[in-house]
């Protein structure tokens, strides 16, 4: 069959769950995945085909959209500030707003030698990226689940980086024993009572262990990695977090109240407040 044929069978039978913008994205995320092949390649070559086994291949993603299970997880991969990076249902996937945190913390990275920790790494994206992009930086990541962390050591081989990943669940450190010039994190704050925002695709195959925390202390990992922070950051270090769009001004607050400065709430490309960048002298 003709791939472009293909392709609108992909879109028709997919047409009654997603848009259609969404579901062309999907075919030529699978295109470019398993043929390497473009949506302008398609444009110039039309009479390309798919063999049976490869109308097979993209039956079997069309089966798993329906179930809603997200494209990243299908093609076992996602892009994230221009890298690849393999993801399972093991690690949250990258988001667009991540790559925000992420430029924030390379535009206020003026000295290129920084000791860096990344708290939560789960696929890696933030620790790596950090260390593609501030030159000579010495970054380090932490994650409470040892299969995270080998997807992270395996994204880390991908991009030719190096990172130190370490098995540490943060609400149990009492003592941390280095200090950083950068402490980054984007831990679990969706609330329970959130849960009704989330799309399906979301709540059904993202680990709930990286995203959600209780409705009674939804500022837990907040607390706890700031306080670490006041001993693990170096004179004027800086704490970077990834936040509960409902949550800004109490984190703000809790920040004030253990000493930090110059606190910065940023809202995400979706006008919600997603960020905060803060100093600890």
């Amino acid at each position: 069959m003709l791939i472009r044929d293909f392709r609108n069978y992909f879109i028709s039978q997919l047409e009654s769950v997603y848009d259609q913008m969404e579901v062309e994205q999907f075919f030529n995320l699978a295109l470019s995945h398993h043929k390497n092949l473009s949506r302008i390649d398609l444009a110039l070559n039309p009479s390309l085909e798919f063999s049976q086994d490869e109308q097979a291949l993209f039956n079997d993603i069309i089966t798993k959209l329906k179930a809603h299970i997200p494209i990243q997880y299908i093609l076992g991969r996602t892009s994230f500030y221009g890298a690849e990076f393999l993801v399972t249902n093991a690690v949250l996937i990258p988001r667009p707003e991540t790559e925000e945190l992420v430029q924030w913390v390379i535009e206020s990275s003026s000295d290129r030698q920084l000791r860096i920790l990344d708290i939560g790494t789960g696929s890696g994206c933030i620790a790596i990226t950090l260390a593609r992009n501030i030159r000579d930086s010495v970054v380090e990541a932490w994650d409470v689940s040892a299969t995270a962390l080998s997807i992270a050591t395996k994204n880390a081989e991908i991009n030719k980086v190096s990172v130190e990943f370490t098995l540490v669940d943060v609400l149990a450190v009492e003592s941390p024993e280095r200090k950083y010039t950068v402490i980054v994190s984007n831990p679990p704050y969706v609330r329970n009572l959130e849960k009704q925002e989330i799309a399906n695709n979301v709540l059904d195959y993202e680990p709930h262990l990286a995203l959600f925390v209780e409705d009674d202390d939804p500022l837990i990992f907040y607390r706890k990695i700031a306080t670490l922070a006041t001993r693990m950051l170096k004179p004027n270090g800086l704490l970077f977090f990834e936040i509960n769009q409902y949550l800004g001004a109490e984190t703000v607050a809790l920040l004030e109240r253990l000493g930090f400065k110059d606190i910065e709430l940023r809202k995400d490309i979706y006008n919600n407040d997603r960020m905060i960048k803060c100093r600890y002298s």
